[in-house]
């Protein structure tokens, strides 16, 4: 979204921004974040943010545990759900002592491969074109415990609901056992919302190619957006 770092503090000043999420991704792959000013957006900027990497899955031991994060700019967005205008900025790792790249931060592994592929001479860019494939559901409940084990998932769409005694009658329009590949409303009950989130990923820099209503009954989805790099 941002070119420089003076791009990004004049964005937060013209749009009243006032609260920065800065987020980075642990070892197995999990977003996360913690939130400062706006006020102090310049000074993490120039001199980075430490936290405690001890506390995070895989990645170190308390005694190693001061880690600092770097934030990248490039694609930072407005995050569209939360209350106060809020920017979110992706982070790398580094050492805080000698700023050299943090090895299990999955951003610096990405970056180490696509400048491995590069060196080879194999090919100047990696395309990785990822796709979001994802259940709605109304319900979702489970437990696991010497006594009791279960797992139980609702949905409006789902088969096994085509009995069920509903407010307002029971319509139909169940979506049949593996029968949900491209089926139109009423079947398909969530195009608007595929298409609200299809608006907040293009909003916040996405290509999206497509969206469309997947094979599984209950409420499986996809949104599928253009390649880029890996990084």
């Amino acid at each position: 979204m941002f070119n420089s770092h003076e791009e990004a503090l004049k964005f937060v000043a013209d749009q009243d921004i006032e609260l920065i999420d800065i987020r980075f991704c642990d070892l197995i792959g999990t977003s996360q974040h913690f939130t400062i000013p706006a006020d102090q957006f310049a000074d993490a900027l120039e001199n980075g943010l430490m936290f405690d990497g001890s506390s995070i899955r895989g990645f170190t031991s308390i005694e190693k545990s001061d880690m600092k994060l770097i934030a990248d700019v490039s694609d930072a967005y407005v995050d569209p759900f939360r209350a106060c205008p809020t920017l979110a900025v992706n982070c790398s790792i580094v050492d805080p002592f000698t700023d050299a790249p943090f090895p299990r931060d999955p951003r610096q592994v990405a970056a180490k491969a696509e400048a491995y592929l590069r060196s080879t001479g194999i090919a100047d860019t990696c395309f990785i074109g990822a796709e979001a494939e994802f259940y709605l559901f109304d319900s979702v409940r489970y437990q696991t415990q010497p006594y009791d084990t279960f797992v139980k998932l609702d949905s409006v769409e789902g088969y096994w609901n085509t009995g069920r005694d509903e407010e307002g009658g029971n319509l139909a329009y169940k979506t049949p056992l593996k029968g949900g590949y491209f089926p139109v409303a009423p079947s398909d009950k969530f195009c608007d919302l595929r298409d609200y989130m299809v608006k907040l990923l293009s909003d916040s820099g996405l290509k999206v190619e497509r969206s469309h209503h997947e094979v599984g009954s209950g409420g499986q989805h996809e949104i599928n957006y253009r390649f880029n790099s890996l990084m």
